[in-house]
């Protein structure tokens, strides 16, 4: 390969791996819990990635150091776990940048030696066989890399990294564009999809061919770099004169040193011999021609100024020895470039450092301390002196450097002086003998920090009572500006712009709630709309029912029941009316018993009949008797009769088949009613059936059994021998455990609970009751269908009962789970209800629907937000009873989480909060407790002032809602660990065309570290089969295991002789083994404990070649073993349809294989003979109307029975066959399913959802509308559709229970959380006894970290935004009830979960408030009492979109947008398409905010329909954003400067990762030093590091600066400033592009133009423009309520707008 086609090649490559860069998700890399990944980083993307951050300044090391550590602090403290990578081929891309190949080495070597991250260097280059075996070992879930390199060569370099790690389906996350947050870090994640792995593929040579290339390339520029710089020595020769160096070092100080010492010495030394070479040799060649040492050094250095540069740079090192980070960081910063002419000796120096660094190795048997590896240089502060001696010292400023660095700096250059050879080096002092300048002459050479001004450090003085009691303990510690400052005298009124005149800018604003669209006119008595609304009831109740077949409760007020008076005497005499009752109710028992034997006699003969013919399905027809069977002595019967055939069956398949071998199902069959018989009806039993079940268990072969249960039938030895081959071959124990482990009888309560009619609750439900019932409030966790939701719909049940008046509060986390949730209650409950009162509402972003007017609500977090914080909401909160937080673990979710946590602080009633998974659920209540304290001393102190308000008012007229909520301030914490079905977990794997299962042990996910440190996951449990496995492999492993005989299932003692073994018992026997296994981990047998976990391993290889060709088969693998209906999670949208899809033509192609050659020709002919038949019957029709009978009427039945039988004919040629479709049509009647369908019609999905409804398949996503997600939900549960393929929307509490989890395509949101939350979908109660998961083309390292990994902890977010802060204070100063809404705001201001437990998080908090405050008084929105003023209303409305809504208004405030506004003519109410793109820019700008990767600007593809790119604001508007930006920033950084005095100095002063503290006593006996560290001022906030840099508070004020800049310990960073910067620059200064996405779709309409040019996934773009879309509508409304002027131009462009937007949508 030529490098021309080697050229073509690599940009063919670069333009691939960009045109995949739109395609990113932006996405946290953690969500929510990390321990479940192993990632990877290239350690020279990390490398240069803070190289070139824009607050680090070239040579300062520690600084850098400093960067990158507290960026993988960063991700270990969020979990991560990864490894570094540096390729030894990478280095080569350094040879143009030599000052960085030190600094790289260093890097390596401190990561290895200061830090405990797992550091890799082992690997030659990207497409090294050792390198892909790590990959296929390890798989790490991403690897982190940049995308863009310090020239084109190492650009390449990244981008064969890409694609390699691609090829073995590893994903790429880029480091360009990444945003860290408290809990989550966002990153471009690009996926690894089969288009890429096939062009790996198909140029796999081409590729290894451009890397030689290029590798070559950079050796031959290394050459060329070593000639420049050092003549003829060759690479080999400079390691050398490093070993030299080094062999003579170990000789003068033979007691070993500092790193820094040691580079400092050998480096001046290594470099000061080679220097005198090189000018030797340049002697040498020109002797002949000049003779003047100074002509032939030309423009380079003398030797002697080579040498005073060298004393320099030692003193700088013995600096780096003496002083404090504290001292260093008040360093002045020298600003002035090197010269030209000492950069071939820097070069030179930098070369001679790295060689020294990568031969480390040769110091080993030496004393040498690597600790400061991150602190060898510091080139500003070498700079620094250097100045001093070149510009003050010789204008005659002598001062003293100091005894200890005087004596420290000659013992250095004595050390150099010797370690030189070839000349002798002069003496230590003077430290300058020359006179050359080595720093350029500038105007300003030293950087003053102050010269841009900082904003006073104050605050605006307030009197506010919520302030006070919030922030008023920090107030009086607080610098306050004066009343005569100009900040505050400009507060006094801010002139607005001259059109707002007609604007009521106070005015309050209709809320949310009464924007969003009501479903029907609930007042309406038009016809038409109450069909709607009926229609829409009957299809609720049936959702409903669809849901759970409850029969529909009628609902009556009671009256409140005094409580029962607990000491009268028991034996109260019964009434004449209660013994009738009795007597009632038994005579009503016996008449059912009697029809339920009558029904049994009936049926009796076909089910033993059919038990003849067929077990399995005889026994199916004799359970679904039983279920419907209510009396114990029929139920009796049934079972005997069952006994009885499976007996028979069993004698006869012994006899038969089973002599060669045995089908023991029927044995099983056998067991399962002898257990129901002694255990669910042992009064019953008398001895003839303790006979037969003894006779039983004598052919099984459990002969002890028979005895002990029936000692009259005990056999004798020959009779036993006799019966061998009926024997099962097993003992009772194990055969129970083995073979009938998900029938085991669960210990379940016998005694009803009079509170519930339904079942019989278990004792933790009965404790959920009690909750309930004594106004409690609880934290429910408990696994998946274990029945927690029960105690939601008894909550709701009571409040029902209670009154008309009560509100229950339900809040779900998805629109999908409100639907059903309400659908449900609407099915469970009816109740007569006052006129205009109606029992259930729903209130979502979407739609309303009874909201205010219901007793049970049903909603969102976000607007049950809404209604909490509206100011004129405040009496209907007041009503509320009870609210139910579902699925309360979205607390720690990526979206919305602080908006659950505001709710749990604001409501004063109590809560049931539940979860399937939290993993700390004790400090979860511990902080609701807090919270409920706090609201206990509230309601007391409302109290007190109720009192005191009675006695001076008459008890008629004091309003009724100030009757206290009866509630226990208790706040219990319920957990219930055991799932009803076990879980099953199998891997798939593909061999040719098919496809295998195997079984997977949960322990085979355990190490023995694992197990040693953390013991067993809590969640880890074993089928009983799974526990025999694992005490068969300990068995198998260790010959002389002690308990072996003990722990054997036949000696266990909970097994002992029990003809019962129950769940229970298994679930000891789990527990015992998994204690033994421990126990041998902990006792010395670790090597026996390995061969175990190793031993249940399984074998098979996870890789699944094509996955989208494979996924048809596995569904159809699925269906032939009877597991289906299965849900299938696959985690990108347009995979889930695609899947779908596949699997629908699957079934067609395999129908069309199928169908005979001439089948769709006879179809055709049968059609058209139908369609003449048809014509001629309608014709007779029409001449018998006529009168016209001239034909008999038996022709006419003759043409309708020929009609009938070519319809037959027809529909039986087009039918589907049964194996070609996996919709089940017995399930349902086809005028449901019409219904079903027809809601669908008019969908954008319908069409296609119907066709795959059809075959029994259907998708879900959240990109779906509520009716498209319905059908889906609906004919699932119903069980026509039996194969759904679905994303994460699934697994937040969706009732969709199926018979298999299938897990089809890793992801990042697969996680810990989501798999438990996904898997506990698996086995439906009451109808699968076992549920079973599978792992399709899930790498095995990720199956076993999920079922090993812990849930998430709940952690809190930042809680406050500036908004909130206004929505609080307008709650405070506009709220009906004021003392109840400054209760609610202190509520969510002093108990956040971040802050609890913390106080200085609460302080930093309690600043953050302050600022918010100052900011909003000076932006005027509220004033100095904290009442909201100005556009607060406004900006509150649009509190979804900080800090856009703040821009909004204040470019509205300001009058751009009367200026643009203008229509096309005087007096017209149009506006120009001009005007309406400009205005869109505008809005885009702000409200469509969706970044581009910044790699992808440089691609060269061709775009048909869109821009793609969004352009900048126009002109004025971009003026007005850096004005609002600046004054923000200025504040925002006085802010920070306040705050700083909450850091933890010592801390400040360590690398945040290797914790290498930077501290110790100042220096103090050298005048330089204080000389040189005079500029204390200014760097109040900045890291100490970051100073090291010259950076400044001022620095604080530049757009988009980094978070790196601020002091890490006071918890808060820039991305909690309300700004929005024009521009966003990546760390490599790059500008980060918006997708111009909303302004393309509104100048092309198209969807498909967003998928092809945009890179947008279809279902992604339709929400964003559906978002974008009611952004403008809420804006365009809002401001039509604001302006009394009708004809207001921004009104009605923003409404033009708003229309024409809506329009273009809806023809999506």
């Amino acid at each position: 390969m030529d490098f021309k086609k080697c050229t073509t090649f690599l940009e063919e490559m670069s333009q691939l791996i960009l045109s995949q860069m739109p395609r990113a998700e932006y996405s946290s890399l953690f969500n929510d819990f990390v321990e479940s990944e192993f990632f990877l980083i290239d350690g020279d993307s990390l490398l240069i990635t803070f190289v070139c951050e824009q607050s680090l300044k070239k040579g300062q090391n520690l600084h850098f150091f400093y960067l990158v550590e507290h960026y993988l602090l960063d991700l270990t403290s969020k979990g991560g776990q990864f490894s570094i990578v540096f390729f030894k081929d990478a280095e080569c891309a350094y040879f143009n940048f030599p000052e960085l190949l030190p600094l790289r080495t260093a890097l390596i070597l401190h990561l290895q030696n200061n830090t405990t991250i797992d550091v890799r260097t082992e690997f030659s280059g990207c497409l090294s066989d050792e390198w892909q075996v790590f990959l296929e070992e390890s798989y790490p879930y991403f690897l982190i890399v940049a995308d863009e390199g310090l020239n084109h060569l190492q650009t390449h370099l990244f981008n064969f990294l890409m694609i390699q790690t691609w090829s073995l389906k590893v994903n790429v996350v880029l480091f360009s564009g990444q945003e860290s947050y408290i809990l989550r870090l966002y990153a471009y994640l690009m996926l690894s999809l089969s288009k890429l792995r096939e062009f790996f593929k198909q140029n796999v040579k081409t590729i290894k061919s451009a890397y030689e290339i290029l590798l070559k390339q950079w050796e031959e520029c290394r050459d060329v770099e070593l000639a420049t710089v050092f003549g003829d020595l060759k690479w080999e020769n400079m390691m050398e004169e490093v070993c030299e160096t080094a062999f003579l070092l170990q000789q003068i100080w033979p007691e070993g040193a500092d790193i820094r010492r040691v580079l400092c010495v050998t480096s001046c030394a290594l470099t000061l011999e080679l220097y005198h070479r090189r000018l030797e040799n340049r002697r040498k060649s020109t002797s002949g021609q000049k003779t003047d040492t100074q002509e032939v050094e030309g423009h380079c250095l003398s030797l002697q100024e080579t040498e005073d540069l060298c004393k320099l740079h030692c003193l700088s090192v013995v600096f780096l020895l003496h002083l404090p980070l504290s001292q260093r960081a008040s360093a002045r910063f020298i600003t002035s470039p090197w010269i030209q002419e000492i950069q071939t000796f820097l070069k030179m120096k930098s070369w001679c450092e790295y060689f020294i660094l990568s031969n480390i190795s040769i110091f080993e048997s030496w004393n040498l301390d690597l600790i400061h590896l991150s602190d060898l240089s510091d080139e500003a502060l070498l700079k620094n002196i250097v100045f001093y001696y070149e510009n003050e010292n010789v204008q005659g400023l002598h001062l003293d450097l100091g005894e200890g660095i005087a004596k420290d700096y000659e013992h250095l250059w004595n050390a150099v002086s010797k370690l030189v050879t070839d000349f002798d080096v002069g003496k230590p002092f003077p430290l300058r003998t020359t006179k050359l300048c080595f720093l350029r002459e500038t105007p300003s050479p030293i950087k003053d920090g102050s010269e841009e001004k900082m904003t006073n450090l104050g605050f605006i003085p307030m009197s506010s009572d919520v302030v006070d009691k919030f922030a008023g303990d920090i107030l009086k510690d607080l610098p306050f500006l004066k009343s005569d400052d100009p900040v505050v005298t400009s507060l006094v009124k801010q002139k607005e712009f001259d059109e707002l005149v007609h604007w009521h800018s106070h005015k309050p604003l209709s809320d949310e709630y009464d924007r969003t669209k009501g479903q029907f006119d609930e007042n309406s008595r038009d016809p038409r709309v109450l069909r709607s609304v009926q229609k829409y009831h009957v299809f609720q109740r049936f959702y409903g029912n669809s849901l759970e077949s409850v029969s529909s409760k009628l609902i009556v007020t009671e009256a409140t029941k005094p409580k029962k008076n607990f000491g009268e005497p028991k034996n109260k005499k019964e009434t004449k009316a209660e013994i009738i009752t009795r007597e009632n109710k038994k005579r009503l028992f016996a008449k059912e018993e009697q029809k339920e034997e009558q029904k049994w006699n009936a049926l009796s003969f076909s089910i033993e009949e059919e038990m003849k013919e067929n077990l399995i399905s005889g026994i199916k027809n004799l359970e679904d008797f039983l279920k419907s069977c209510k009396s114990n002595s029929v139920k009796f019967r049934v079972e005997i009769a069952g006994l009885t055939a499976c007996f028979t069956a069993w004698k006869e398949h012994c006899r038969g088949k089973g002599k060669t071998t045995k089908d023991l199902s029927i044995a099983v069959q056998m067991m399962k009613r002898i257990h129901s018989l002694v255990e669910k009806y042992p009064e019953l039993l008398q001895e003839p059936d303790q006979q037969l079940i003894a006779r039983c268990l004598h052919y099984l072969g459990f002969h002890e059994l028979a005895s002990s249960l029936c000692p009259t039938q005990a056999i004798g030895d020959e009779t036993k021998m006799k019966m061998i081959k009926y024997s099962v071959g097993l003992g009772p124990a194990r055969f129970q455990l083995q073979y009938m482990g998900h029938y085991l009888i669960r210990e379940e309560r016998k005694d009803p609970d009079p509170r519930i009619q339904d079942f019989i609750p278990d004792t933790w439900q009965r404790e959920l009751l009690d909750v309930v019932d004594n106004h409690e409030s609880a934290v429910i966790v408990a696994p998946t269908s274990s029945g927690k939701t029960y105690a939601s719909y008894y909550c709701m049940e009571k409040v029902l009962k209670e009154s008309n008046e009560g509100v229950v509060v339900y809040v779900a986390p998805t629109k999908a789970l409100v639907n059903q949730v309400a659908a449900t209650v609407q099915n469970r409950y009816a109740k007569m209800l006052p006129n205009g009162e109606a029992l259930c509402g729903v209130f979502t972003r979407d739609y309303r629907h009874d909201a205010l007017n219901c007793q049970v609500l049903i909603t969102v977090p976000a607007c049950f937000e809404i209604l909490l914080l509206a100011p004129h909401r405040q009496q209907w909160v007041k009503k509320i009873r009870y609210v139910i937080f579902d699925e309360v673990h979205c607390l720690g979710g990526e979206i919305g989480a602080e908006i659950w946590e505001h709710l749990l602080v604001m409501i004063r009633c109590p809560f049931l909060a539940l979860s399937a998974t939290i993993s700390n659920p004790e400090h979860l209540t511990a902080w609701l407790q807090s919270v409920k304290q706090y609201w206990r001393q509230e309601d007391a102190l409302i109290e007190k002032k109720i009192a005191s308000k009675k006695n001076h008012a008459s008890r008629t007229n004091f309003p009724k809602y100030y009757f206290r909520i009866r509630q226990s301030y208790k706040v219990r914490l319920v957990l219930y660990g055991e799932r009803y079905n076990d879980l099953e977990k199998y891997i798939c794997s593909v061999n040719g065309d098919d496809i295998y299962f195997e079984h997977f042990h949960p322990c085979a996910a355990l190490t023995t570290d694992h197990i040693e440190h953390y013991g067993f996951p809590s969640d880890l449990s074993l089928s009983p089969r799974e526990s025999v496995q694992l005490y068969d492999t300990m068995f198998h492993i260790w010959d002389s295991w002690p308990r072996a005989q003990e722990l054997c299932p036949e000696n266990f003692i909970h097994f002992k002789n029990k003809l019962v073994i129950k769940k229970l018992d298994a679930r000891k026997y789990e527990e015992s083994l998994k204690a033994e296994l421990r126990n041998w981990i902990t006792d010395g047998h670790v090597q026996q404990a390995k061969m175990v976990l190793k031993h249940l391993s399984p074998d098979s290889d996870v890789s699944t070649g094509n996955m989208t060709r494979m996924f048809p088969l596995l569904v159809e693998k699925l269906r032939e073993m009877e597991k289906l209906p299965a849900l299938f999670f696959i985690f990108s949208l347009e995979a889930v349809e695609d899947r779908a899809k596949s699997v629908k033509k699957f079934l067609e192609d395999k129908q069309e294989k199928r169908r005979p050659p001439k089948a769709d020709k006879e179809a055709q002919d049968m059609a058209n003979k139908l369609r003449k038949v048809k014509k001629s019957i309608e014709k007779q029709k029409m001449l018998d109307e006529k009168g016209q009978k001239n034909r008999t009427t038996d022709q006419s039945l003759i043409r309708e029975a020929e009609h009938d039988s070519l319809l037959r004919s027809l529909e039986k040629n087009m039918e589907t066959p049964q194996d070609c479709t996996y919709a089940d049509r017995k399930v349902i009647d086809a005028e449901t399913l019409q219904m079903v369908f027809d809601r669908v019609k008019f969908q954008r999905k319908g069409r296609e959802l119907k066709d795959l409804a059809e075959r029994g398949i259907g998708y879900h996503h959240s990109s779906m509308g509520a009716k498209e997600k319905q059908l889906v939900e609906i004919l699932f549960r119903k069980g026509f559709i039996r194969v759904v393929t679905a994303t994460g929307t699934l697994a937040l509490g969706i009732n969709m229970p199926c018979k298999s989890v299938v897990f089809a395509q890793n992801s990042i949101y697969l996680d810990a959380l989501n798999y438990r939350q996904m898997s506990g979908r698996a086995g439906r109660r009451g109808q699968d006894h076992l549920g079973d998961v599978y792992f399709f083309n899930i790498p095995l390292p990720k199956i076993e970290k999920l079922i090993k990994s812990k849930v998430p902890e709940l952690r809190g977010q930042f809680p406050f935004s500036i908004t909130l802060i206004l929505r609080l204070m307008l709650l405070v100063s506009r709220g009906d009830d004021p003392e109840d809404a400054k209760a609610k705001v202190l509520s969510v201001l002093k108990h956040s979960l971040l802050s609890f437990k913390q106080p200085r998080v609460m302080e930093m908090l309690k600043l953050y408030f302050l600022f918010s405050l100052q900011f909003l008084m000076k932006e005027g929105y509220i004033d100095q009492e904290g009442n909201p003023m100005g556009f607060a209303g406004l900006v509150s409305h649009l509190h979804y979109h900080e800090p856009s809504n703040l821009v909004f208004v204040y470019f509205l405030v300001r009058g751009l947008f009367h200026n643009l506004c203008q229509p096309t003519t005087k007096g017209s109410k149009h506006f120009s398409q001009d005007t309406m793109e400009k205005l869109l820019l505008v809005l885009a700008n702000l409200f469509g905010r969706r970044y581009l990767p910044a790699k992808f600007q440089d691609t060269t593809l061709k775009f048909y329909q869109s821009k793609v790119f969004l352009d900048d604001l126009p002109e004025d508007f971009s003026a007005a954003l850096n004005e609002y930006n600046m004054n923000v920033t200025k504040d925002f950084a006085s802010f920070l400067q306040i705050v700083s005095k909450l850091a933890d100095m010592k801390q400040e002063y360590e690398l945040p990762l290797s914790k290498i503290e930077f501290t110790g006593k100042e220096c103090e006996g050298s005048q330089l030093v204080s000389h040189l560290m005079n500029c204390k001022e200014a760097r109040v906030a900045v890291s100490p590091f970051a100073c090291l840099s010259g950076n400044f508070d001022s620095d604080l004020l530049q757009p988009g600066i980094s978070d790196h800049l601020t002091l890490r310990t006071i918890g808060i960073n820039h991305t909690q400033a309300p700004v929005l910067w024009l521009q966003k620059f990546d760390n490599q200064g790059r500008r980060i592009p918006l997708d111009a996405y909303a302004l393309d779709f509104y100048k092309h309409g198209s969807l498909m133009g967003l998928v092809q040019d945009n890179r947008l996934n279809a279902g992604a773009a339709y929400i964003l423009l559906k978002d974008f879309a009611l952004t403008i509508k809420a804006i365009s409304v809002s401001l039509r309520e604001l302006c009394e002027n009708e004809d207001d131009n921004v009104v009605l462009a923003f409404e033009q707008l708003s229309e024409t937007f809506f329009e273009k949508f809806k023809k999506v």
